[in-house]
C-alpha cells in the first residue's frame, strides 16, 4: 500500500484571491507610475496599493472568462463585418452627400434574439454600433429581443434576417 502524499501549502487559490487579475494590475501599476513619471518608492508603493485594490473592487464587473468554440468562425464573422462596415460606410457617405437621393426613411426594428452567452450579446452589440447607418436602441430584460435603429430602413423582416444569419448565427458557433 503507498503512503498518500503530503499535502503542499503551496496553493495558487491564496493568491488569485489576492491577485484576481495578475495582467490587470502590472498595467495598473505601469500606467500608474507613467502618468506620475516616477520610480519614487512612494509612487511605487500607491501604485501597487491601487493595483491591487482596484480588481480587488471591480472583480464583480468582470464579464465571465470566454470560451470560443470554433476559431474559424471568428475569422468568418471577422471579414462579413469588414465587409458590411465597408459597405454601409459607403451607403452612409452617399446619403451625407446627397441627401435627396435617400430611399427610405429611418426607423426602429425588433429583432428576436436566440443568442444569450453575455460575452456574445456584447459582441453584437459592438458590430451593429461599429457598422454605419445602424445603432443598438434597447435590449429586454429577459434578453429575447434587441430594438435596432436602421438609417434606412427598406424591409424590417430582411433587417432581422441578415441580422440573424450574419451575426447571430456565427456569434452563437463561437459562443455558445
Amino acid at each position: 500500500m503507498k503512503p498518500e502524499p503530503l499535502p503542499t501549502s503551496t496553493s495558487p487559490r491564496p493568491f488569485k484571491r489576492l491577485v484576481p487579475a495578475p495582467l490587470l494590475s502590472l498595467a495598473l501599476l505601469g500606467l500608474w507610475l507613467l502618468l506620475n513619471r516616477s520610480l519614487s518608492a512612494g509612487h511605487f508603493v500607491l501604485g501597487s496599493v491601487l493595483a491591487l485594490a482596484i480588481p480587488l473592487l471591480t472583480a464583480g464587473l468582470r464579464p465571465l472568462p470566454v470560451r470560443v468554440r470554433k476559431p474559424g468562425a471568428v475569422l468568418r464573422l471577422a471579414f462579413t463585418v469588414v465587409a458590411d462596415t465597408t459597405r454601409s460606410n459607403l451607403a452612409v457617405a452617399r446619403l451625407l452627400l446627397a441627401p435627396g437621393r435617400r430611399r427610405h426613411p429611418a426607423g426602429f426594428v425588433h429583432i428576436p434574439l436566440d443568442v444569450r452567452d453575455p460575452n456574445a450579446l456584447a459582441v453584437l452589440a459592438m458590430i451593429v454600433c461599429i457598422t454605419p447607418g445602424t445603432a443598438w436602441a434597447e435590449l429586454s430584460l429577459d434578453r429575447s429581443m434587441l430594438l435596432l435603429h436602421v438609417l434606412e430602413l427598406d424591409d424590417p423582416a430582411t433587417v432581422i434576417a441578415d441580422v440573424k444569419r450574419r451575426y447571430e448565427a456565427p456569434l452563437m458557433e463561437i459562443f455558445e
